[in-house]
């Protein structure tokens, strides 16, 4: 009951609200906490990538998560991301941003070399737990381009610069790859190819190994054409003893053949008759030959004798 300014008294009115139940409330609030532990509990690895667990009771745990879903302890383990997929680190000029400048190097005679250079590599799946307590995620700058460029200089270091330039590309590369491999795999790297793009000297210093190579390519030339004339004479002095045994034999033989000629003519002098017999005119027919004295010797009787043509009219 209220009075009002005359004095009367009049009824009073309340409006109450309904209140919400203290369930509904506690039910909300769960569904959040819920979430956020189960956000927290899951993780999914993407594909390429590998993840190192930390956890805030025990440190880095020694397998890594592959590829998936996985579950951790909520707010207590942390999972780090590495790439796993191909990498490649290019040192060289004009190269895309991040990259380092070209490497810059000295030949075994002391002479300025300049190499772009691509490596390609990607991290240990296995070991990269390892890989996360002793490099962290800047391994890139704490290790790979570092050691890219100090093995490069000790490959470059090894060789002339005209053989640098010329015949041994293939084996500064396998130097540089054997060197690297070793180093990379000690930090839990694998080392997939080492490309060398491209190998520069000084240009004067390319002028005088061009010249050197070309002065030596005309001595090659010249001592090809003097072993060819060598060859040539000895093949000509072989032919000519080849030809001068020819002729010595030959004639070897035409003196044996002589000598038997006259041991037959000695043992049988009728064979001198015979033969003079042979070389003579067909229309000679009687000769005087000297064998132990003069003597006439009969043709016709050594010759058939000839039929006399018949006499006409007998």
């Amino acid at each position: 009951m209220t009075n009002d300014l005359s004095g009367k008294s009049t009824p009073s009115v309340s409006l109450r609200l309904p209140r919400a139940p203290r369930s509904l409330g506690w039910g909300v609030g769960g569904l959040i906490v819920a979430g956020l532990l189960v956000g927290q509990a899951v993780r999914v690895i993407p594909a390429g990538y590998v993840g190192v667990v930390f956890s805030a009771v025990s440190g880095v745990k020694p397998s890594p998560l592959q590829e998936g879903i996985h579950l951790v302890v909520p707010f207590v383990d942390h999972v780090t991301l590495y790439d796993a997929r191909l990498q490649e680190v290019t040192l060289g000029k004009g190269t895309q941003s991040g990259d380092e400048d070209a490497i810059r190097a000295r030949s075994k005679e002391g002479l300025d070399i300049t190499a772009d250079v691509t490596v390609n590599f990607h991290l240990n799946r296995a070991q990269a737990a390892v890989l996360h307590k002793e490099l962290g995620r800047n391994y890139l700058e704490t290790v790979v381009r570092p050691q890219v460029r100090s093995k490069v200089r000790d490959a470059i270091g090894q060789f002339n610069a005209a053989d640098l330039i010329s015949t041994e590309r293939q084996a500064v590369e396998a130097s540089i790859t054997k060197s690297l491999a070793e180093v990379f795999g000690r930090n839990n790297l694998l080392l997939d190819s080492v490309l060398l793009r491209e190998l520069r000297i000084p240009e004067s210093v390319a002028k005088a190994i061009e010249q050197k190579q070309t002065a030596e390519q005309q001595v090659a030339v010249e001592r090809n054409r003097l072993q060819q004339a060598e060859i040539s004479a000895k093949r000509a002095v072989v032919e000519a003893e080849g030809e001068a045994k020819a002729s010595v034999a030959k004639a070897r033989g035409e003196a044996e053949a002589l000598s038997l000629r006259g041991r037959a003519l000695r043992e049988n002098p009728q064979l001198i008759q015979l033969t003079v017999a042979e070389k003579l005119s067909p229309g000679i027919r009687t000769v005087m030959l000297p064998s132990d004295g003069n003597f006439l010797l009969n043709l016709e009787s050594l010759t058939p004798a000839t039929p006399a043509p018949a006499k006409s009219g007998q």
